[in-house]
């Protein structure tokens, strides 16, 4: 696996990348549900055994670093319309941000490549993490 060492020191290990056709941010929807293609998660073969219990179906949050996205933005005008009042990135979805660390709601297939539907992430991001997402606390 390939590491990140962030300009503080923290330790990223990428467990994966996403393969996907988009791969012009511009032309990319802000938003899985607005019009984002199906795409694939390719797992590192090293982290196998953290996806065997994965079921087709389930619902995932995937958290991935967006690599190209600008870290030195503390503001944005929501969506990009400068008709909205500038608004400070931790009250927007907005890629670009100190942290650029994206969350995706995705449903699961099985094996090192999981296919998804509705995700905005551009070709070759790096996944960070997986996790399911929590039903009832009787189902945890």
């Amino acid at each position: 696996m390939v590491e990140a060492v962030s300009e503080d020191g923290y330790l990223l290990r990428p467990v994966g990348r996403v393969a996907s056709s988009l791969t012009d941010a511009a032309s990319a929807p802000r938003q899985g549900d607005e019009g984002a293609p199906t795409a694939w998660l390719v797992f590192d073969s090293q982290v196998e055994r953290a996806l065997r219990d994965l079921r087709v179906g389930a619902e995932l949050l995937l958290l991935t670093w967006l690599d190209r996205a600008r870290r030195d933005v503390l503001a944005v005008h929501p969506r990009g319309d400068e008709t909205r009042p500038e608004t400070g990135v931790f009250s927007t979805r907005s890629p670009h941000r100190p942290n650029p660390i994206g969350l995706h709601r995705v449903l699961a297939m099985d094996g090192l490549r999981v296919e998804v539907a509705d995700l905005e992430a551009l070709d070759g991001t790096p996944i960070l993490d997986v996790k399911p997402v929590l039903g009832a606390a009787d189902e945890r």
